[in-house]
């Protein structure tokens, strides 16, 4: 017999989403919060001393500038990351939904199976194509890795399948009717794309484009690796205070920050959406 579930009281599947929030994202948060008023050990570490040094040191006038600087390459980086994913996951999701045909479900196979790898051995990937003995250099002449083109290389392939599966979505919604009307009408391919296929669309990039630039926000293996660490963003920053400098308070300043910015991102981007359409999706 199926369980039943009632509005007026607490199912387990509720106590459980309960759960997972409050030990994976708020306790994680909170605890980051916390010891970022802390002081640093002498030997690294967190010694629970209250503190306000952690916060006053991002206005250090020796430090505030590659502060600035880091979040500004990383802000740049994940605005152009999102438009090149969305400017190629459009096409890709058009196709997989209107020309793909009996193959649509083997092409979406292929977008998908790079996440059956992980992460990491998929930027070492690229780190030997783009190498000197690489087919990249091998092609065009140069040696691509450890410059900016590297690093959007690696951005684009990783994040594309997050702009194309939630175009993948939105678009299969369409309804077909309103395209053959506005052909019918003498509309152009132009036309209707415009005025119908980009409107309807809508929550869909507004939703890949936060799985797009909220993630990329934060990214620093890629910059790190295929970057070669010349390029310095935030989370190449917040990973040496972590791992390096062991200097946790700090790094846990910096990541509130970053939760800020983050949080005033999401929002920008939900009141854009309309609220209602884009929590739906989402």
């Amino acid at each position: 017999m199926l369980p039943t579930f009632s509005k007026n009281k607490t199912s387990l599947p509720t106590l459980m989403a309960w759960f997972w929030a409050l030990s994976l994202v708020l306790a994680p948060m909170a605890y980051i919060i916390i010891i970022s008023f802390m002081t640093r050990g002498p030997y690294g570490g967190v010694v629970m001393t209250p503190t306000l040094s952690n916060y006053t040191k991002l206005f250090d006038q020796g430090l505030t500038p590659l502060i600035a600087w880091a979040f500004l390459r990383s802000v740049l980086m994940a605005a152009a990351t999102t438009v090149l994913c969305l400017l190629c996951g459009f096409p890709l999701a058009l196709f997989l939904v209107f020309k793909s045909g009996k193959y649509r479900n083997l092409l979406f196979f292929l977008l998908v199976i790079p996440f059956w790898t992980q992460f990491l051995i998929r930027v070492y990937a690229w780190m030997s194509l783009l190498s000197d003995n690489g087919i990249f250099t091998q092609v065009f002449g140069t040696t691509w890795l450890f410059t900016y083109k590297a690093i959007f290389i690696g951005m684009l392939y990783n994040y594309l399948p997050y702009m194309t599966m939630s175009l993948y979505v939105n678009i299969e919604k369409l309804d077909v009717m309103l395209l053959d009307a506005a052909a019918d009408l003498g509309a152009s391919q132009f036309v209707k794309f415009v005025k119908i296929v980009l409107p309807l669309t809508m929550p869909g990039i507004l939703a890949g484009s936060i799985m797009v630039f909220i993630p990329a926000l934060g990214e620093f293996v890629i910059p790190d690796v295929l970057g070669g660490g010349k390029k310095f963003f935030i989370g190449n920053l917040l990973a040496q205070q972590f791992l390096t400098a062991r200097n946790w308070p700090f790094g846990a300043a910096l990541s509130v920050v970053l939760i800020i910015v983050v949080g005033l991102s999401f929002y920008l981007l939900s009141r854009l959406g309309k609220g209602r359409e884009l929590e739906e999706l989402i």
